[in-house]
């Protein structure tokens, strides 16, 4: 290789490196294809996730009523203890869009009739959201009850949260 070729490689490299420094610092440091974590560059707006709580001993007059995080009807069900990945569960309570029968008992059965047992098991939305500068609310919204044999939608929501288009 000759000294033209190293030194057209080199100014290419520089002009490379100069690209990716520009479009980092203008990112503060997020540039995507080289972010080892881009959902940082969400922080701060609002998020759902889902969660399962065992309800058994929860009363049917309080069981459908929004709760906060600390006031928590029920303790948390653990996915990995039922044998199903939190990501896949997550995905399917929020990406569902109409919750069709068929759809209900897909969610039983993700759980596991023998894992539910004599249980009721809550499948909940889990909304949080920035107030202020410094400060976070999380907020539960009850949305299928599931037992061994049927699933149950929340009596105080409309019909537009679990049907969206044609159904």
């Amino acid at each position: 290789m000759n000294t033209g070729q190293t030194k057209q490689g080199m100014k290419i490299i520089g002009v490379i490196i100069l690209i990716y420094a520009l479009l980092v610092a203008t990112h503060e440091g997020e540039f995507w294809p080289f972010s080892i974590y881009p959902m940082f560059s969400q922080a701060g707006n609002p998020w759902t996730r889902a969660m399962v709580l065992d309800v058994t001993d929860t009363t049917d007059d309080l069981i459908w009523h929004v709760q906060t995080l600390d006031g928590k009807m029920g303790s948390p069900v653990s996915m990995r203890n039922i044998g199903v990945d939190q990501i896949d569960y997550s995905n399917f309570i929020s990406k569902t869009e109409n919750w069709t029968e068929s759809r209900r008992d897909a969610l039983r059965q993700m759980f596991g009739p023998e894992n539910i047992g004599n249980s009721r098991w809550m499948a909940a939305k889990v909304h949080g959201k920035m107030i202020g500068r410094d400060s976070v609310t999380v907020t539960i919204q009850p949305f299928l009850l599931v037992t061994a044999d049927t699933v149950h939608m929340n009596p105080l929501l409309g019909e537009e949260y679990y049907f969206q288009g044609d159904h």
